[in-house]
């Protein structure tokens, strides 16, 4: 699960991923090269600053890229349903196939997915069960580089003392307040924005809801069983181990636990 390739055809898709990808790109360039480098060079920050933000950087940009190609748990054409969990499956009305519950048809995707949580076109992927951690933790780092990225612009101009050399780049010092501006405007922006869904994913998650559950206000049912925020959160991490739930270069493995308790809605 989780390890198959997953590529979605979809133009839109293609131009919203294009867009992070160069927000990114922007910011891993040109703030080292305005602030993190100068700065340094001069003594005015350590080291460790600019380790900590392109790690920040390499984590945002490998989790989007895995998110974006990774299964998120489509459905195979003729699933093996267990002699044992038949009455936890049922019929799609779209594409006339077998289904465990929670799953959804994604209509752009053409297929259902397993614990489907939307289709986000930011990541031109559906956000379903083998992919939703890798989702997270997309929105974990997004706000921290983001953050990261409003700080040093701050203190670029109201903290650190006065650069004493020129930068050697013309084009870079002579366009040096737009660049810091844009790269502001582009911070403030999708903070904003993935603080907001950030939210939404977490409360989700502890309230072991997805948004198309909440939508379709099919988890109004108080007699289902809950669970303790560790557990739904190691279900969709796949690991009880914490500090593996910030790490996006491995392999999820899916919790063994109860068919029942799992699908219970």
């Amino acid at each position: 699960m989780g390890r198959r390739i997953h590529f979605v055809v979809d133009p839109q898709g293609w131009c919203c991923m294009g867009l992070i990808i160069f927000v990114w790109l922007y910011n891993t360039i040109f703030i080292p090269k305005v602030i993190l480098f100068p700065h340094y060079e001069e003594g005015h920050i350590s080291v460790v600053a600019i380790l900590c933000y392109y790690f920040c950087s390499l984590f945002c940009i490998a989790s989007l890229l895995r998110a974006s190609v990774a299964d998120p748990g489509k459905l195979p054409e003729n699933p093996k349903i267990p002699i044992t969990e038949r009455e936890y499956w049922e019929l799609c009305n779209k594409c006339n196939m077998m289904r465990p519950k929670r799953s959804h048809h994604c209509s752009r995707c053409g297929h259902c997915v397993r614990r489907m949580d939307h289709h986000c076109p930011w990541i031109n992927n559906c956000v379903g069960e083998d992919n939703h951690w890798l989702f997270l933790q997309l929105c974990f780092y997004t706000q921290i580089l983001s953050s990261y990225t409003l700080i040093l612009n701050f203190c670029h101009y109201y903290y650190f003392l006065p650069l004493k050399k020129e930068n050697w780049d013309v084009f870079v010092f002579r366009h040096e307040l737009a660049l810091l501006r844009i790269s502001a405007f582009m911070g403030l922006i999708i903070l904003g924005g993935i603080s907001g869904l950030f939210y939404t994913q977490l409360l989700g998650i502890f309230t072991d809801t997805t948004s198309i559950e909440k939508m379709s206000n099919c988890c109004e049912d108080i007699s289902r069983p809950r669970k303790p925020w560790q557990q739904t959160f190691s279900e969709v991490f796949g690991t009880r181990w914490k500090i593996l739930w910030f790490i996006p270069f491995r392999q999820r493995q899916p919790l063994r636990v109860p068919y029942h308790f799992a699908n219970h809605i």
